[in-house]
């Protein structure tokens, strides 16, 4: 899809996208909140609009024929979530191996209520030793986009905190399904 396209159809439905350009060649971006499925086509447009080569974490459940070709070309990256498959470690080497490459997590991980976000994308950020984009779905503002990029301190207290702050004022499309930025308890 064009980038003049993506912008035109973001205007008809009254939404703006906004980006501040990644920081370095190497990003993983969190995504938050995430309560809908009209937060994929609001990506999508996004993405488009500023020809930015993201890719995304999803389910690999998603990856089937027929459209699984279609998800991967889209920049789609299937997970396993149902076991423990190494997916960190993973990425951490197409990280390495790659000039540039920027990955979109959800961490709530699904569409439903969470009482705690997933850790794979703050671990992920820390091991591969990549900046952090605080990416957005603002369905009260109508804006999507990523303003702020952050290298994570590895205090997970202060990290979550700052987080938080960060988006106290973004509101989901069901806010009563964003997952409260927190991690599980070890």
């Amino acid at each position: 899809m064009g980038s003049t396209l993506a912008t035109l159809i973001l205007r008809l439905i009254g939404w703006q996208a906004v980006l501040n350009p990644p920081p370095a060649a190497k990003t993983v971006i969190m995504v938050y909140p995430h309560t809908s499925n009209w937060d994929f086509p609001l990506g999508v447009l996004f993405k488009a609009q500023y020809r930015f080569d993201v890719h995304w974490a999803g389910k690999d459940s998603l990856f089937r024929f027929p459209v699984g070709r279609l998800l991967e070309w889209m920049g789609g990256v299937p997970i396993n979530r149902r076991e423990s498959t190494g997916m960190i470690g993973q990425l951490v080497s197409r990280f390495q191996a790659s000039d540039s490459f920027h990955i979109c997590i959800a961490p709530e991980g699904t569409r439903s209520r969470t009482d705690h976000l997933k850790t794979g994308f703050y671990r992920l950020a820390r091991e591969a030793d990549v900046p952090l984009g605080l990416a957005f779905i603002d369905y009260r503002a109508k804006r999507v986009g990523i303003e702020r990029w952050v290298v994570l301190s590895g205090d997970e207290a202060a990290d979550l905190a700052m987080l938080r702050a960060y988006y106290a004022d973004k509101k989901a499309y069901d806010p009563a399904k964003a997952g409260a930025i927190e991690f599980k308890p070890r």
